[in-house]
Protein backbone atom coordinates (compact mmCIF):
# COMPACT_ATOMS: atom_id res chain seq x y z
CA UNK A 1 0.00 0.00 0.00
CA UNK A 2 1.33 3.32 -1.01
CA UNK A 3 0.90 6.33 0.95
CA UNK A 4 1.66 10.23 -0.38
CA UNK A 5 3.42 11.77 2.56
CA UNK A 6 4.47 15.76 1.68
CA UNK A 7 4.39 14.96 -1.69
CA UNK A 8 6.59 11.64 -1.79
CA UNK A 9 5.21 8.10 -2.30
CA UNK A 10 5.80 5.84 0.84
CA UNK A 11 5.08 2.26 1.73
CA UNK A 12 5.62 0.37 4.85
CA UNK A 13 3.50 -2.64 6.70
CA UNK A 14 2.23 -0.32 9.26
CA UNK A 15 -0.21 1.26 6.76
CA UNK A 16 -2.09 -1.28 6.05
CA UNK A 17 -2.47 -2.62 10.08
CA UNK A 18 -2.96 1.09 11.06
CA UNK A 19 -0.11 0.86 13.49
CA UNK A 20 -2.10 -1.72 15.42
CA UNK A 21 -0.37 -4.58 15.50
CA UNK A 22 3.13 -3.50 15.51
CA UNK A 23 2.33 -1.51 18.85
CA UNK A 24 2.24 -4.64 20.33
CA UNK A 25 5.90 -4.99 20.05
CA UNK A 26 5.90 -2.60 22.72
CA UNK A 27 6.95 -2.23 26.14
CA UNK A 28 7.13 -5.83 27.72
CA UNK A 29 9.87 -5.09 30.32
CA UNK A 30 12.49 -7.04 31.21
CA UNK A 31 13.58 -10.01 32.53
CA UNK A 32 16.43 -9.42 34.83
CA UNK A 33 16.22 -9.69 38.51
CA UNK A 34 19.16 -7.65 39.56
CA UNK A 35 18.33 -5.45 42.78
CA UNK A 36 21.57 -3.33 42.48
CA UNK A 37 21.52 0.35 41.07
CA UNK A 38 23.42 1.60 38.76
CA UNK A 39 26.76 3.73 39.90
CA UNK A 40 25.10 6.74 41.18
CA UNK A 41 28.24 8.64 39.93
CA UNK A 42 28.07 7.37 36.23
CA UNK A 43 28.20 9.29 33.30
CA UNK A 44 26.63 8.66 29.90
CA UNK A 45 29.21 6.80 27.89
CA UNK A 46 26.84 8.53 25.17
CA UNK A 47 24.66 11.62 24.13
CA UNK A 48 22.50 9.04 22.82
CA UNK A 49 22.01 7.19 26.06
CA UNK A 50 21.68 10.87 27.68
CA UNK A 51 18.94 11.23 25.96
CA UNK A 52 17.42 7.68 26.32
CA UNK A 53 17.13 8.49 30.31
CA UNK A 54 15.75 11.92 29.51
CA UNK A 55 13.25 10.25 27.45
CA UNK A 56 12.48 8.36 30.80
CA UNK A 57 12.58 11.39 33.18
CA UNK A 58 11.69 14.37 31.36
CA UNK A 59 8.78 15.29 28.52
CA UNK A 60 11.38 14.35 25.93
CA UNK A 61 15.39 15.28 25.77
CA UNK A 62 16.59 18.28 24.40
CA UNK A 63 20.05 19.08 23.24
CA UNK A 64 20.29 21.73 26.64
CA UNK A 65 18.91 18.53 29.07
CA UNK A 66 21.34 16.59 26.89
CA UNK A 67 24.21 18.74 27.86
CA UNK A 68 23.61 18.88 31.58
CA UNK A 69 23.11 15.24 32.02
CA UNK A 70 26.31 15.00 30.17
CA UNK A 71 28.14 16.89 32.55
CA UNK A 72 26.27 16.02 35.68
CA UNK A 73 25.94 12.63 35.53
CA UNK A 74 22.58 10.60 36.14
CA UNK A 75 22.00 11.28 39.67
CA UNK A 76 23.72 14.58 39.79
CA UNK A 77 21.15 15.62 36.83
CA UNK A 78 18.60 14.37 39.23
CA UNK A 79 19.52 16.11 42.38
CA UNK A 80 19.71 19.35 40.38
CA UNK A 81 16.35 18.77 39.54
CA UNK A 82 15.05 17.79 42.97
CA UNK A 83 16.36 21.25 44.27
CA UNK A 84 14.28 23.32 41.70
CA UNK A 85 11.58 25.24 42.86
CA UNK A 86 8.33 24.21 41.01
CA UNK A 87 6.43 25.93 38.49
CA UNK A 88 3.08 27.09 39.69
CA UNK A 89 0.15 25.98 37.42
CA UNK A 90 -2.65 27.96 39.46
CA UNK A 91 -0.69 31.34 39.35
CA UNK A 92 -0.67 30.78 35.40
CA UNK A 93 -4.80 29.99 35.44
CA UNK A 94 -4.84 33.55 37.38
CA UNK A 95 -3.18 35.68 35.14
CA UNK A 96 -4.87 34.05 32.37
CA UNK A 97 -8.54 35.08 34.40
CA UNK A 98 -7.10 38.40 35.38
CA UNK A 99 -6.30 38.78 31.29
CA UNK A 100 -9.96 37.47 30.64
CA UNK A 101 -11.76 39.69 33.08
CA UNK A 102 -9.62 42.44 32.20
CA UNK A 103 -11.07 42.67 28.64
CA UNK A 104 -14.82 41.33 30.06
CA UNK A 105 -15.34 41.35 34.12
CA UNK A 106 -18.56 39.00 33.29
CA UNK A 107 -16.28 36.74 31.65
CA UNK A 108 -13.42 34.26 32.94
CA UNK A 109 -10.98 31.18 32.24
CA UNK A 110 -12.34 27.62 32.02
CA UNK A 111 -10.27 24.65 31.53
CA UNK A 112 -8.10 25.47 28.67
CA UNK A 113 -5.65 28.25 30.70
CA UNK A 114 -5.14 24.57 32.67
CA UNK A 115 -4.41 22.95 29.97
CA UNK A 116 -2.57 25.81 28.16
CA UNK A 117 0.28 25.63 31.65
CA UNK A 118 0.44 22.06 31.43
CA UNK A 119 1.75 22.08 27.81
CA UNK A 120 4.01 25.54 28.51
CA UNK A 121 5.34 23.37 31.65
CA UNK A 122 5.88 20.38 30.08
CA UNK A 123 7.22 22.09 26.92
CA UNK A 124 9.53 24.84 27.66
CA UNK A 125 9.99 24.52 31.41
CA UNK A 126 12.82 23.67 33.76
CA UNK A 127 11.37 21.73 36.31
CA UNK A 128 11.23 18.73 34.05
CA UNK A 129 11.32 16.08 36.58
CA UNK A 130 9.02 17.39 38.83
CA UNK A 131 6.21 18.32 36.42
CA UNK A 132 6.75 14.58 34.67
CA UNK A 133 6.52 13.38 38.12
CA UNK A 134 3.44 15.14 38.70
CA UNK A 135 1.92 14.13 35.20
CA UNK A 136 2.67 10.21 36.82
CA UNK A 137 1.05 10.90 40.05
CA UNK A 138 -2.16 12.47 38.11
CA UNK A 139 -2.65 9.38 36.55
CA UNK A 140 -2.23 7.17 39.85
CA UNK A 141 -4.06 9.34 42.10
CA UNK A 142 -6.85 10.60 39.33
CA UNK A 143 -9.68 13.71 39.79
CA UNK A 144 -10.71 14.75 36.00
CA UNK A 145 -12.18 17.62 34.13
CA UNK A 146 -14.27 15.19 32.53
CA UNK A 147 -16.45 15.06 35.66
CA UNK A 148 -18.87 18.77 35.78
CA UNK A 149 -17.82 19.65 38.97
CA UNK A 150 -14.26 19.30 38.94
CA UNK A 151 -14.51 21.25 35.28
CA UNK A 152 -16.32 23.99 36.83
CA UNK A 153 -13.51 24.56 39.12
CA UNK A 154 -10.00 24.36 36.52
CA UNK A 155 -8.58 27.24 39.43
CA UNK A 156 -8.50 23.81 41.90
CA UNK A 157 -7.27 21.73 39.26
CA UNK A 158 -4.45 23.90 38.37
CA UNK A 159 -3.82 23.75 41.91
CA UNK A 160 -4.21 20.27 42.27
CA UNK A 161 -1.43 19.55 39.69
CA UNK A 162 1.00 22.28 41.65
CA UNK A 163 -0.19 19.67 44.91
CA UNK A 164 1.43 16.77 43.08
CA UNK A 165 3.97 18.38 41.99
CA UNK A 166 4.97 19.48 45.96
CA UNK A 167 3.81 16.40 47.35
CA UNK A 168 4.71 13.74 45.24
CA UNK A 169 8.31 14.96 45.63
CA UNK A 170 8.02 15.23 49.57
CA UNK A 171 7.11 12.09 51.39
CA UNK A 172 3.99 9.78 50.73
CA UNK A 173 2.27 10.07 54.17
CA UNK A 174 1.96 13.96 53.11
CA UNK A 175 0.75 13.25 49.92
CA UNK A 176 -1.99 10.64 50.66
CA UNK A 177 -3.15 13.44 53.16
CA UNK A 178 -2.92 16.36 50.66
CA UNK A 179 -4.77 13.90 48.11
CA UNK A 180 -7.59 12.90 50.66
CA UNK A 181 -8.82 16.37 51.77
CA UNK A 182 -8.32 18.62 48.44
CA UNK A 183 -11.74 19.15 47.83
CA UNK A 184 -11.51 18.09 43.95
CA UNK A 185 -11.17 14.55 45.38
CA UNK A 186 -13.77 14.80 47.83
CA UNK A 187 -15.87 15.66 44.77
CA UNK A 188 -14.48 13.63 42.53
CA UNK A 189 -14.91 10.24 45.21
CA UNK A 190 -17.62 12.03 46.96
CA UNK A 191 -16.42 12.27 50.56
CA UNK A 192 -17.06 15.80 50.66
CA UNK A 193 -19.83 16.28 52.98
CA UNK A 194 -19.90 12.61 53.69
CA UNK A 195 -22.12 12.48 57.22
CA UNK A 196 -21.93 9.63 59.66
CA UNK A 197 -24.76 6.92 59.89
CA UNK A 198 -28.21 7.39 60.98
CA UNK A 199 -30.19 4.56 62.34
CA UNK A 200 -33.57 6.50 62.10
CA UNK A 201 -33.08 7.12 58.34
CA UNK A 202 -31.03 4.38 57.63
CA UNK A 203 -28.15 6.63 56.03
CA UNK A 204 -24.53 5.17 55.98
CA UNK A 205 -21.09 6.51 55.01
CA UNK A 206 -20.47 7.03 51.54
CA UNK A 207 -17.67 4.01 51.06
CA UNK A 208 -16.22 5.61 47.74
CA UNK A 209 -13.21 6.99 48.79
CA UNK A 210 -12.52 4.38 51.86
CA UNK A 211 -12.39 1.71 48.87
CA UNK A 212 -10.38 3.73 45.87
CA UNK A 213 -8.06 5.01 48.26
CA UNK A 214 -6.96 1.44 48.71
CA UNK A 215 -7.60 0.07 45.64
CA UNK A 216 -5.99 2.33 43.68
CA UNK A 217 -4.11 5.32 46.05
CA UNK A 218 -2.33 2.95 48.42
CA UNK A 219 -2.29 -1.02 48.33
CA UNK A 220 -3.88 -2.49 45.77
CA UNK A 221 -6.51 -5.35 46.11
CA UNK A 222 -3.51 -8.50 46.37
CA UNK A 223 -1.27 -8.72 48.94
CA UNK A 224 2.05 -8.33 47.28
CA UNK A 225 5.80 -9.36 48.51
CA UNK A 226 7.51 -6.29 48.59
CA UNK A 227 9.20 -7.71 44.64
CA UNK A 228 5.08 -7.02 43.51
CA UNK A 229 4.45 -10.52 43.33
CA UNK A 230 1.28 -11.52 44.99
CA UNK A 231 1.25 -13.27 48.07
CA UNK A 232 -1.05 -16.62 47.93
CA UNK A 233 -2.52 -18.94 50.82
CA UNK A 234 -3.47 -22.14 48.97
CA UNK A 235 -2.13 -20.81 45.64
CA UNK A 236 -4.54 -18.32 45.60
CA UNK A 237 -3.82 -14.50 46.16
CA UNK A 238 -4.53 -13.03 48.87
CA UNK A 239 -7.23 -10.13 48.97
CA UNK A 240 -6.19 -7.04 50.81
CA UNK A 241 -8.96 -5.97 52.21
CA UNK A 242 -12.68 -6.90 52.22
CA UNK A 243 -16.24 -5.33 52.83
CA UNK A 244 -15.67 -4.83 56.84
CA UNK A 245 -12.55 -2.66 55.89
CA UNK A 246 -14.00 -0.38 53.65
CA UNK A 247 -16.48 0.14 55.92
CA UNK A 248 -14.65 1.27 58.61
CA UNK A 249 -12.44 3.16 56.34
CA UNK A 250 -15.64 5.33 55.60
CA UNK A 251 -17.00 5.89 59.01
CA UNK A 252 -13.22 7.56 58.84
CA UNK A 253 -13.98 9.83 55.81
CA UNK A 254 -17.25 11.62 57.38
CA UNK A 255 -17.42 14.85 58.53
CA UNK A 256 -14.91 16.90 55.89
CA UNK A 257 -16.08 19.29 54.13
CA UNK A 258 -14.84 22.60 52.51
CA UNK A 259 -12.52 25.04 54.32
CA UNK A 260 -14.93 28.10 55.86
CA UNK A 261 -14.80 30.86 57.93
CA UNK A 262 -18.18 30.23 60.12
CA UNK A 263 -17.26 26.96 60.61
CA UNK A 264 -18.32 24.20 62.13
CA UNK A 265 -21.32 25.74 60.99
CA UNK A 266 -23.67 23.31 59.04
CA UNK A 267 -24.27 25.71 56.47
CA UNK A 268 -19.85 25.71 55.83
CA UNK A 269 -20.24 21.75 55.47
CA UNK A 270 -23.26 22.02 53.67
CA UNK A 271 -22.46 25.18 51.02
CA UNK A 272 -18.98 26.23 51.79
CA UNK A 273 -20.82 29.46 53.21
CA UNK A 274 -22.36 30.72 56.28
CA UNK A 275 -23.66 33.66 57.01
CA UNK A 276 -22.98 35.15 53.42
CA UNK A 277 -19.00 34.57 54.33
CA UNK A 278 -16.99 31.82 52.41
CA UNK A 279 -13.62 31.38 51.27
CA UNK A 280 -12.56 32.09 48.26
CA UNK A 281 -9.70 29.85 48.03
CA UNK A 282 -12.63 26.87 49.32
CA UNK A 283 -12.22 24.81 46.22
CA UNK A 284 -8.26 23.88 46.67
CA UNK A 285 -7.44 24.56 50.40
CA UNK A 286 -7.51 21.53 52.54
CA UNK A 287 -10.65 20.27 53.61
CA UNK A 288 -11.82 20.82 57.90
CA UNK A 289 -13.15 18.37 59.87
CA UNK A 290 -16.71 18.78 61.18
CA UNK A 291 -17.04 17.07 64.44
CA UNK A 292 -21.17 16.85 64.37
CA UNK A 293 -20.90 15.09 61.01
CA UNK A 294 -18.07 12.45 62.03
CA UNK A 295 -18.94 9.21 62.90
CA UNK A 296 -17.94 8.41 66.70
CA UNK A 297 -18.23 4.34 65.94
CA UNK A 298 -15.31 2.18 66.45
CA UNK A 299 -13.46 2.35 63.07
CA UNK A 300 -11.55 -1.41 62.14
CA UNK A 301 -10.14 -1.71 58.78
CA UNK A 302 -6.48 -3.55 57.55
CA UNK A 303 -5.83 -4.75 61.06
CA UNK A 304 -6.20 -1.11 62.64
CA UNK A 305 -8.88 -0.35 65.62
CA UNK A 306 -9.43 3.31 66.67
CA UNK A 307 -11.37 2.84 68.97
CA UNK A 308 -14.65 4.49 69.48
CA UNK A 309 -14.74 8.09 70.38
CA UNK A 310 -16.71 9.92 73.49
CA UNK A 311 -16.32 13.20 71.42
CA UNK A 312 -15.59 13.24 67.69
CA UNK A 313 -12.27 13.56 66.39
CA UNK A 314 -12.04 13.84 62.34
CA UNK A 315 -9.00 15.22 62.00
CA UNK A 316 -7.58 11.97 64.98
CA UNK A 317 -9.47 9.30 62.61
CA UNK A 318 -8.28 10.25 59.61
CA UNK A 319 -3.84 10.87 61.22
CA UNK A 320 -4.77 7.16 62.32
CA UNK A 321 -5.88 5.96 59.18
CA UNK A 322 -3.66 7.41 57.01
CA UNK A 323 -0.55 6.19 59.48
CA UNK A 324 -1.91 2.94 59.14
CA UNK A 325 -1.76 2.79 54.80
CA UNK A 326 1.14 4.16 55.05
CA UNK A 327 2.58 1.26 57.30
CA UNK A 328 1.21 -0.90 54.81
CA UNK A 329 3.62 -3.32 53.11
CA UNK A 330 2.29 -3.08 49.83
CA UNK A 331 2.77 0.25 49.63
CA UNK A 332 6.03 0.49 47.90
CA UNK A 333 5.46 -2.39 45.69
CA UNK A 334 1.92 -1.15 44.47
CA UNK A 335 2.73 2.66 43.83
CA UNK A 336 6.70 1.82 42.64
CA UNK A 337 5.45 -0.46 40.42
CA UNK A 338 2.86 1.62 38.82
CA UNK A 339 5.43 4.59 38.75
CA UNK A 340 8.09 2.68 36.85
CA UNK A 341 5.45 1.85 34.35
CA UNK A 342 4.69 5.23 34.30
CA UNK A 343 8.51 6.37 33.75
CA UNK A 344 10.18 3.69 32.34
CA UNK A 345 8.91 -0.36 31.42
CA UNK A 346 5.53 -1.54 31.10
CA UNK A 347 6.50 -5.02 32.85
CA UNK A 348 9.39 -4.58 35.42
CA UNK A 349 11.11 -7.49 36.49
CA UNK A 350 10.68 -8.57 40.44
CA UNK A 351 13.90 -7.30 40.78
CA UNK A 352 13.43 -3.84 39.80
CA UNK A 353 10.29 -3.61 41.53
CA UNK A 354 12.25 -4.78 45.07
CA UNK A 355 14.72 -1.94 44.56
CA UNK A 356 12.26 0.54 44.65
CA UNK A 357 9.67 -0.84 47.11
CA UNK A 358 13.15 -1.03 49.25
CA UNK A 359 13.73 2.48 48.84
CA UNK A 360 10.11 3.45 49.81
CA UNK A 361 10.70 1.43 52.54
CA UNK A 362 13.92 3.31 53.86
CA UNK A 363 15.71 6.08 52.02
CA UNK A 364 19.26 5.22 53.22
CA UNK A 365 18.44 7.74 57.06
CA UNK A 366 15.68 5.64 58.21
CA UNK A 367 12.98 7.27 56.29
CA UNK A 368 9.92 5.54 54.93
CA UNK A 369 7.75 7.17 52.07
CA UNK A 370 10.51 9.59 50.96
CA UNK A 371 9.57 9.80 46.69
CA UNK A 372 12.47 11.30 46.23
CA UNK A 373 14.14 8.41 47.09
CA UNK A 374 11.62 6.73 45.01
CA UNK A 375 12.31 8.20 42.26
CA UNK A 376 15.81 8.05 42.25
CA UNK A 377 15.11 4.19 42.48
CA UNK A 378 13.02 4.14 39.37
CA UNK A 379 15.44 5.81 37.56
CA UNK A 380 19.38 4.67 38.22
CA UNK A 381 18.28 1.19 38.36
CA UNK A 382 19.77 -0.61 35.43
CA UNK A 383 16.87 -2.21 34.00
CA UNK A 384 15.85 1.66 33.25
CA UNK A 385 18.84 1.47 30.77
CA UNK A 386 18.41 -1.88 29.46
CA UNK A 387 17.73 -2.23 25.83
CA UNK A 388 16.00 -5.60 24.58
CA UNK A 389 13.46 -6.48 22.34
CA UNK A 390 10.94 -6.64 25.50
CA UNK A 391 11.95 -3.96 27.91
CA UNK A 392 10.06 -0.47 27.48
CA UNK A 393 6.63 0.66 27.14
CA UNK A 394 4.38 2.24 24.35
CA UNK A 395 4.17 6.44 24.36
CA UNK A 396 0.68 7.77 25.17
CA UNK A 397 -0.56 10.34 23.17
CA UNK A 398 0.49 12.79 25.03
CA UNK A 399 4.05 11.93 25.78
CA UNK A 400 4.51 11.71 21.96
CA UNK A 401 3.57 15.13 21.35
CA UNK A 402 5.80 16.21 24.04
CA UNK A 403 8.43 14.57 22.68
CA UNK A 404 8.02 16.23 19.47
CA UNK A 405 7.74 19.92 20.63
CA UNK A 406 10.61 19.69 22.70
CA UNK A 407 13.05 17.86 20.15
CA UNK A 408 12.31 20.72 17.53
CA UNK A 409 11.82 23.52 19.96
CA UNK A 410 8.09 24.21 19.46
CA UNK A 411 7.84 27.89 20.48
CA UNK A 412 4.36 29.58 21.07
CA UNK A 413 3.48 32.77 19.39
CA UNK A 414 1.20 34.08 22.19
CA UNK A 415 2.98 32.62 24.97
CA UNK A 416 0.63 30.52 26.08
CA UNK A 417 1.08 27.36 24.36
CA UNK A 418 -2.50 27.20 23.42
CA UNK A 419 -3.08 23.43 23.05
CA UNK A 420 -6.55 22.83 24.50
CA UNK A 421 -8.81 19.91 24.59
CA UNK A 422 -7.08 17.31 22.91
CA UNK A 423 -10.11 14.38 23.84
CA UNK A 424 -10.95 13.60 20.20
CA UNK A 425 -9.06 10.47 18.57
CA UNK A 426 -10.63 10.57 14.98
CA UNK A 427 -9.09 14.37 14.72
CA UNK A 428 -6.40 14.80 18.04
CA UNK A 429 -4.53 13.14 20.76
CA UNK A 430 -7.46 10.72 22.14
CA UNK A 431 -5.67 12.18 25.62
CA UNK A 432 -6.01 15.27 27.37
CA UNK A 433 -4.08 15.50 30.44
CA UNK A 434 -6.66 15.53 33.81
CA UNK A 435 -9.30 14.43 31.50
CA UNK A 436 -9.18 10.80 32.16
CA UNK A 437 -12.48 9.02 31.87
CA UNK A 438 -12.89 7.87 34.83
CA UNK A 439 -10.74 7.26 38.33
CA UNK A 440 -9.48 4.14 36.37
CA UNK A 441 -7.22 6.52 34.47
CA UNK A 442 -7.10 6.56 30.61
CA UNK A 443 -5.54 2.83 31.25
CA UNK A 444 -5.50 0.30 33.82
CA UNK A 445 -1.70 -0.92 34.66
CA UNK A 446 -2.44 -4.44 34.81
CA UNK A 447 -4.31 -4.34 30.47
CA UNK A 448 -3.49 -6.98 28.51
CA UNK A 449 -4.40 -6.32 24.82
CA UNK A 450 -6.63 -9.54 24.10
CA UNK A 451 -5.08 -11.73 21.22
CA UNK A 452 -1.92 -10.51 21.18
CA UNK A 453 1.37 -11.58 21.17
CA UNK A 454 1.26 -9.75 24.78
CA UNK A 455 -1.37 -11.82 26.10
CA UNK A 456 -0.31 -14.94 24.82
CA UNK A 457 3.30 -13.93 27.22
CA UNK A 458 0.97 -12.91 30.49
CA UNK A 459 1.98 -9.11 29.61
CA UNK A 460 1.08 -5.73 30.32
CA UNK A 461 0.70 -3.28 27.55
CA UNK A 462 -1.52 -0.21 29.40
CA UNK A 463 -1.44 2.24 26.73
CA UNK A 464 -2.81 -0.27 24.38
CA UNK A 465 -6.14 0.10 25.95
CA UNK A 466 -6.86 3.58 24.03
CA UNK A 467 -5.07 1.92 20.69
CA UNK A 468 -7.94 1.43 17.90
CA UNK A 469 -8.31 1.98 14.40
CA UNK A 470 -9.72 5.33 15.09
CA UNK A 471 -6.88 6.33 17.56
CA UNK A 472 -4.46 4.95 15.34
CA UNK A 473 -5.29 6.55 11.96
CA UNK A 474 -6.30 10.18 13.49
CA UNK A 475 -2.65 10.27 15.21
CA UNK A 476 -1.28 10.16 11.88
CA UNK A 477 -3.09 12.62 10.64
CA UNK A 478 -2.65 14.54 13.62
CA UNK A 479 1.37 14.01 12.80
CA UNK A 480 1.31 15.32 9.68
CA UNK A 481 -0.48 18.49 10.62
CA UNK A 482 1.55 19.36 13.88
CA UNK A 483 4.66 19.19 11.94
CA UNK A 484 3.68 20.90 8.49
CA UNK A 485 1.43 23.40 10.22
CA UNK A 486 1.99 23.69 13.67
CA UNK A 487 0.40 22.47 16.90
CA UNK A 488 -2.51 24.17 19.29
CA UNK A 489 -5.15 26.96 18.19
CA UNK A 490 -4.94 29.68 15.55
CA UNK A 491 -3.62 32.95 16.84
CA UNK A 492 -2.95 36.24 14.96
CA UNK A 493 1.11 36.72 14.79
CA UNK A 494 2.87 39.63 12.65
CA UNK A 495 0.11 39.90 10.53
CA UNK A 496 -0.71 36.14 9.91
CA UNK A 497 -3.05 33.66 11.07
CA UNK A 498 -1.57 30.49 12.31
CA UNK A 499 -1.15 27.84 15.04
CA UNK A 500 0.02 28.70 17.72
CA UNK A 501 3.25 26.77 18.47
CA UNK A 502 5.71 26.85 15.52
CA UNK A 503 9.04 24.27 15.25
CA UNK A 504 12.45 25.46 14.30
CA UNK A 505 13.77 23.31 11.64
CA UNK A 506 16.88 25.56 10.71
CA UNK A 507 19.41 22.77 11.25
CA UNK A 508 17.44 20.39 9.23
CA UNK A 509 16.52 22.32 6.19
CA UNK A 510 20.61 22.97 6.09
CA UNK A 511 20.72 19.02 5.57
CA UNK A 512 17.60 18.39 3.05
CA UNK A 513 19.94 17.51 0.40
CA UNK A 514 21.80 15.16 2.64
CA UNK A 515 18.77 12.85 3.02
CA UNK A 516 21.24 10.65 4.93
CA UNK A 517 22.42 12.78 7.51
CA UNK A 518 19.04 14.58 7.66
CA UNK A 519 17.41 11.44 9.09
CA UNK A 520 20.37 10.56 11.24
CA UNK A 521 19.38 13.81 12.93
CA UNK A 522 16.39 13.12 12.99
CA UNK A 523 16.69 9.63 14.56
CA UNK A 524 19.32 11.06 16.85
CA UNK A 525 16.34 13.21 18.11
CA UNK A 526 13.71 10.92 18.06
CA UNK A 527 15.09 6.89 18.58
CA UNK A 528 17.92 8.47 19.91
CA UNK A 529 20.54 6.47 17.83
CA UNK A 530 18.60 3.15 18.01
CA UNK A 531 17.07 4.04 14.17
CA UNK A 532 16.99 0.60 12.33
CA UNK A 533 19.07 0.47 8.95
CA UNK A 534 15.66 -0.91 6.94
CA UNK A 535 13.59 2.39 8.36
CA UNK A 536 16.46 4.21 7.54
CA UNK A 537 16.19 3.04 3.67
CA UNK A 538 12.50 3.45 3.33
CA UNK A 539 12.03 6.73 4.90
CA UNK A 540 15.15 7.79 2.21
CA UNK A 541 13.79 6.19 -0.76
CA UNK A 542 10.11 8.38 0.46
CA UNK A 543 12.60 12.04 0.67
CA UNK A 544 14.51 11.36 -2.21
CA UNK A 545 11.30 10.96 -4.69
CA UNK A 546 10.75 14.84 -3.11
CA UNK A 547 12.96 16.98 -5.66
CA UNK A 548 14.88 19.86 -5.18
CA UNK A 549 14.83 21.69 -8.29
CA UNK A 550 17.69 23.42 -9.57
CA UNK A 551 18.00 27.30 -7.94
CA UNK A 552 16.96 29.85 -10.43
CA UNK A 553 16.28 33.34 -9.99
CA UNK A 554 12.59 32.77 -9.89
CA UNK A 555 11.98 29.47 -8.07
CA UNK A 556 13.46 30.41 -4.75
CA UNK A 557 9.76 29.63 -2.77
CA UNK A 558 9.73 26.23 -4.88
CA UNK A 559 13.51 25.15 -3.44
CA UNK A 560 12.48 26.57 0.17
CA UNK A 561 9.08 24.41 0.05
CA UNK A 562 10.62 21.66 -1.51
CA UNK A 563 13.51 21.35 1.22
CA UNK A 564 10.80 21.62 3.91
CA UNK A 565 9.17 19.01 2.53
CA UNK A 566 11.56 16.64 2.78
CA UNK A 567 12.21 17.95 6.20
CA UNK A 568 8.55 17.33 6.88
CA UNK A 569 8.13 13.73 5.61
CA UNK A 570 11.51 12.38 7.43
CA UNK A 571 10.30 13.72 10.62
CA UNK A 572 6.51 12.65 9.95
CA UNK A 573 8.17 9.47 9.12
CA UNK A 574 9.54 8.89 12.15
CA UNK A 575 6.86 10.01 14.34
CA UNK A 576 4.16 7.15 12.95
CA UNK A 577 6.90 4.03 13.12
CA UNK A 578 6.78 1.80 15.31
CA UNK A 579 10.45 2.30 16.20
CA UNK A 580 8.95 5.56 17.94
CA UNK A 581 5.95 4.74 19.73
CA UNK A 582 7.79 2.22 21.86
CA UNK A 583 10.13 4.45 24.11
CA UNK A 584 13.10 2.06 24.99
Amino acid sequence: MFVTVFGAPWRRQLWSSTLLSLLLLAACGGNKDDEATADPAALPASRTEAAAFLAKATFGPTEADIDRVMALGYAGWIDEQLAMPGTSHRASWEAADAAIKAVDPNSGAGQDPVLYSFWKQAVSGNDQLRQRMAYALSQIMVISMVDGTVGDNPRAVAAWLDMLGDKGLGNYRELIQAVSLHPMMGVYLSHLRNQKADARTGRVPDENYAREVMQLFSIGLIELNPDGTPRTSAGQPIETYGPADIAGLARVFTGFSWACPGAPASGCFFNGSSNNASDPDRSFKPMIGYAQYHSTEVKTFLGTTIPAQSSADPQASLGAALDALHRHPNVGPFIGRQLIQRLVTSNPSPGYVRSVANAFADNGAGVRGDMKAVVKAVLLHPEARQSSDTAGKVREPVLRLSALLRAFNYRSDTGEYRIGNTDNPATSLGQTPMRAPSVFNFYRPGFVPPGSSAAAQGLAVPEMQIVHETSAAGYVNVMRDAIGSGVGATTNASGSSRRDLQPDFTAEIALADQPGELIDRIGGKLLYGAMPADLKSEIQGAVDRIVIPAPTSSNANQVAAARRNRVNAALFLTMVSPEFLVQK
